[in-house]
């Protein structure tokens, strides 16, 4: 299989135009991946765009590609979206990666009340009430954003690893409020070992296209106000089997399932 790049923007090119690889993705791939003039090589935008071309010059600080075929692959609907609460370690970052490399379409970072790790300083207490990274001191915003940033850095190198036409979005930090407000626009699912219902008997997708959420909370569970609040606007709290499955796992897990029922796989 040929090696696969991702341009920074958005791309109309075709067959017979060049496209340049710069910055770190043209090190990427003349220092690491060392690539060859006439290799053949495929890249893409992240927006759909599917190009095949053949490298005309490589350098560590630009790479040119000609084009020879270009397809469009459409955005999936209905989209699955990873809600993912912030959890201590890398166990968080496990789970964007592996969702991401298992075709999740959005991924939304969520500071759950008993999430260990915090981008933004709340009280526990306070940590549904606040507005997180939008009400909070300047330097909160900046954690939080840096977070993001760093997630949606994993994102791109795993899509592009996976061979994704779609690169996934990684949403803003995002409060308990707003996440039962979207929760309620949108067909909710959340993972939680309590739950009546298991997730294989359940019909993950609705006629209306609405996006569906998979919510994971942190390593101590989603707790009992933040449930009945989702509950309120229409999720539902579904298991994975009998065991309890670690943070890292039941997102990742659960897109398993929900591929296979919308046939994608």
């Amino acid at each position: 299989m040929a090696l696969h790049f991702v341009l920074d923007e958005s791309t109309t090119a075709g067959p017979g135009d060049a496209v340049v690889l710069t910055g770190a993705e043209a090190h990427h791939a003349a220092s690491v991946r060392r690539v060859r003039v006439g290799e053949q090589v495929t890249v893409g935008d992240g927006r759909g765009a599917w190009l095949t071309g053949i490298c005309e010059s490589v350098a560590s600080r630009e790479v040119v590609v000609r084009i020879d075929s270009r397809t469009d692959a459409a955005a999936p609907s209905p989209r699955v979206v990873l809600v993912q609460a912030l959890a201590k370690g890398d166990r968080d970052e496990l789970a964007v990666q592996a969702a991401t490399e298992l075709g999740i379409d959005e991924i939304v970072p969520w500071q759950a009340g008993r999430s260990v790790s915090r981008w933004v300083q709340t009280s526990r207490g306070s940590a549904q009430r606040a507005a997180l990274g939008g009400e909070g001191r300047g330097d909160d915003g900046a954690k939080a954003e840096k977070g993001r940033a760093r997630w949606a850095t994993i994102v791109r190198e795993a899509a592009k690893q996976a061979h994704r036409a779609w690169i996934p979005e990684v949403s803003a930090l995002t409060t308990t409020p707003d996440l039962v407000a979207r929760a309620a626009a949108s067909r909710t699912l959340v993972l939680e070992p309590s739950g009546r219902e298991r997730l294989t008997a359940i019909e993950p997708a609705g006629a209306d296209g609405r996006d569906i959420l998979l919510i994971v909370g942190p390593e101590g569970g989603i707790a009992e106000e933040e449930l009945a609040a989702l509950e309120s606007a229409g999720a539902v709290l579904v298991r994975l089997g009998d065991s309890v499955l670690r943070t890292s796992t039941a997102g990742p897990a659960a897109l398993a399932v929900v591929n296979a029922a919308l046939g994608r796989w």
